[in-house]
């Protein structure tokens, strides 16, 4: 079936020639779909062109596999011989289980190992100062406090600067178990730049480093098993659970977050996968959790405070307060990525060492501490100064609250872009509590103050405590896209069945306004870039649809989960896809696009375009007219629903006169095609697929014949992306 989609020859067959063009080469390899060479010729335009086996590979058949088998096994012989034996003495998924449960543990006590690195360096730094939050530097005069503040944050970022050089060092090209050691060493690095980061007080936080240790840990067991697919996405939902579970204490809410961020983005089945993953995600979670407790103590992350929840009728109050949260969230967003992009732009011109960014990043930081204090990572005290949990602490007033917000957002988005190390859970918390606490004050004291501007005898406000907190999981739910985990996640902590309601409109209403919000941005930016380059060959026939617009639809989608990668890389641990994507960026439409396939007339017959697509065991016919050039696409799914449609109104003796113009004018003369250029990118096209749900793509020439269309040279489905990159990645492996 899969050859009959991609290799068609038949008389109905109606040929497109297409130039082979050389598939360039990559060591990345398919983990989706298996690779075949096709024995005659293919109809994968490259294929037929893929260069043999690298010179000195001479001999028969049978004597080159006896060499191949050799060589792994002498390869693996010592690598992988004991793991291969653990692996083969049980049943499969009763290791992985087994494997998954060493992940919770190693990343619980990993996680505690790294918070504990980061208390030291907190008390050598500030002198134990940070048990009581920034209060005390209110407290202080400033000529008495500047220099630490300001300098601690900035030796902080000269130390991740040292570390970025050493791991740059660790970047060249090795083999062997030199470049395995150096593998290991990064994530570890990673770390202690992130345990300097959040230990001399920068803004980020600790939990994006948990979860990334969990993942590294993870990939590590999976590569001394030599696991791939599903069981490598087991893994590595594991430690992504244990992360968050060991980092926040929380072991419901690292379960689900391994399913928002790993298991549902994932591009295999997303039943199988989520059903085979949980008990090990839940396993490990709880494993870890049991070590953080052990560790690091059975208090949850930060103190929750005394709050009420008074009636249903102040639901109105906290849906305001989500879209409110949902704004902040794409403010955090933007400016985040807007000072990437500065900085970026930046050190290409200036030419200077990545280096020195972490350190202006730590002094810019310390800077803004003089005048708001609370932007300082001491753990989560600053935030229970926000939420005045902590007794014999004074509250902060409303304006410096709403004055908070703004500073953090740029204090946390100049620490990202400037290359400090750490998470945006924690700064999200934080700008989610003193949007809540600040919204809560100011509700209360216009409905319910001892002067109040509306007074409604059916509204009774709550303490601005509780908006805080449902500010704290609104916010965490629109910057990093994971409602269920921040709903759960304040749950856990709360353990208050009133707050739900609330909780659930303020979180669906941010995440919500966040993600709408982030692709409108990302449509703007790629439209305006078109604009630029302009569009001088773009086809004028309305009858089918230009790729280039199909880009901009796409590339929206593409550019919103990639900047939510660039502002919390937690979120982005598992790519399945990666190494075929990494071909489909290189490799171009023309190199697997089928030049042979089903065509038909519009007035053709519907029976005659269904044997035409039985006969070829294809689902699909591309519409032509007389000169040959495109008019649209035909699948048999609209002549089944066109079937159902008019049983009870054709009589017997009407179906042969039924032509394929008949379907298309039944849907609207919705027979139209997105299509592609033969100069396309294999990744651009899959993603006009996704986006616009097909799986079929016309290719036509760039150039414009006399009727004002680009002519028909050849049709792309998903099968021939698939055949031409895993085929491209088997022949890359074969002549290494």
């Amino acid at each position: 079936m899969a050859l009959a989609l991609c290799i068609g020859a038949s008389a109905h067959l109606r040929p497109f020639p297409g130039t082979p063009i050389p598939l360039r080469s990559s060591s990345s390899s398919s983990s989706s779909s298996s690779w075949f060479l096709p024995r005659r010729s293919s109809s994968v335009g490259s294929l037929a062109s893929l260069p043999g086996p690298r010179e000195g590979n001479s001999g028969t058949a049978r004597e080159q596999e006896q060499r191949l088998r050799g060589d792994v096994a002498e390869e693996g012989k010592f690598g992988s011989g004991m793991a291969t034996a653990i692996e083969e003495s049980m049943p499969a998924r009763d290791f992985v289980t087994i494997a998954a449960c060493v992940v919770g543990l190693l990343t619980g006590v990993g996680v505690v190992l790294f918070n504990n690195a980061v208390h030291e360096i907190n008390d050598f730094c500030w002198d134990g100062l940070p048990s009581r939050g920034a209060s005390w530097l209110r407290e202080k005069p400033l000529e008495e406090v500047w220099q630490r503040v300001v300098l601690v944050p900035a030796c902080g970022g000269v130390i991740v600067g040292m570390l970025y050089s050493l791991q740059s060092s660790l970047q060249a090209p090795s083999e062997g178990m030199l470049s395995n050691l150096r593998g290991a060493l990064r994530p570890f690095l990673k770390a202690i730049a992130a345990s300097v980061t959040l230990g001399t007080g920068n803004s980020l936080g600790p939990e994006g480093p948990s979860v990334e240790i969990g993942s590294a840990i993870a990939k590590g067991v999976g590569h001394i098993f030599e696991w791939r697919g599903d069981k490598r996405l087991s893994l590595i939902a594991s430690g992504s659970a244990a992360g968050i579970s060991s980092g926040f204490n929380a072991a419901v809410a690292g379960c689900f977050f391994a399913v928002e961020s790993v298991l549902w983005p994932s591009p295999a089945d997303s039943f199988s996968s989520l059903s085979n993953s949980t008990p090990m995600v839940i396993l490990s979670s709880v494993i870890a959790s049991v070590i953080s407790e052990i560790g690091l103590g059975s208090d949850p992350a930060f103190t929750v405070p005394e709050y009420d929840f008074r009636s249903p009728s102040e639901l109105p109050l906290y849906l305001l307060l989500g879209i409110l949260c949902g704004l902040v969230s794409v403010t955090l967003s933007v400016c985040t990525s807007f000072a990437l992009e500065v900085v970026d732009n930046f050190q290409r011109t200036t030419g200077i060492t990545k280096a020195i960014f972490p350190a202006l990043g730590g002094l810019t930081v310390g800077l803004m501490a003089l005048a708001y204090p609370e932007v300082l990572y001491w753990g989560f005290e600053n935030v229970d100064i926000l939420l005045e949990s902590q007794p014999f602490v004074d509250g902060l007033p409303t304006a410096i609250l709403f004055q908070l917000v703004g500073v953090k957002i740029l204090a946390t988005s100049l620490s990202r872009a400037s290359g400090l190390v750490g998470g945006y859970y924690a700064p999200s918390l934080f700008i989610g509590a003193a949007t809540g606490m600040a919204y809560g004050k100011f509700a209360r004291s216009t409905l319910c103050g001892p002067n109040p501007l509306f007074h409604l005898s059916i509204l009774d406000v709550a303490s601005p405590q509780a908006y805080g907190l449902v500010g704290m999981a609104a916010t965490l739910a629109g910057v990093c896209q994971v409602p269920l985990t921040s709903v759960l996640l304040l749950f856990e902590l709360t353990r208050d069945y009133h707050i739900v309601l609330p909780l659930l409109g303020a979180v669906g209403l941010s995440s919500w306004i966040s993600s709408s919000q982030n692709k409108k941005r990302d449509a703007a930016d790629k439209l305006d870039d078109f604009k630029v380059k302009g569009n001088s060959q773009q086809p004028k026939d309305p009858l089918y649809k230009s790729p280039e617009i199909n880009y901009l639809a796409v590339s929206a989608e593409a550019s919103d989960t990639a900047d939510l990668c660039k502002i919390e890389s937690s979120l982005c641990l598992y790519d399945a896809s990666a190494e075929v994507r990494n071909l489909a960026e290189r490799m171009t439409v023309a190199q697997a696009m089928k030049t042979k396939y089903v065509t038909v007339l519009m007035r053709t017959s519907i029976v005659e375009a269904v044997t035409l697509m039985l006969v070829e065991k294809q689902s699909y016919a591309v519409i032509i007219d007389d000169s040959g050039s495109l008019v649209g696409l035909l699948e048999l799914e609209d002549i089944q629903s066109f079937s159902r449609v008019a049983r009870t109104r054709i009589m017997q003796n009407e179906v042969d006169r039924i032509q394929v113009s008949h379907i298309c004018h039944l849907k609207g003369n919705n027979c139209k095609a997105w299509t592609a250029t033969p100069d396309m990118t294999l990744l651009t096209a899959e993603r006009i697929m996704d986006a616009h749900g097909v799986n079929h793509l016309p290719v036509v020439s760039d150039h414009i014949n006399r009727q004002g269309r680009g002519d028909l040279v050849g049709l792309l489905d998903r099968q021939c992306i698939s055949i031409a990159c895993s085929a491209a990645a088997a022949k890359e492996l074969l002549s290494s």
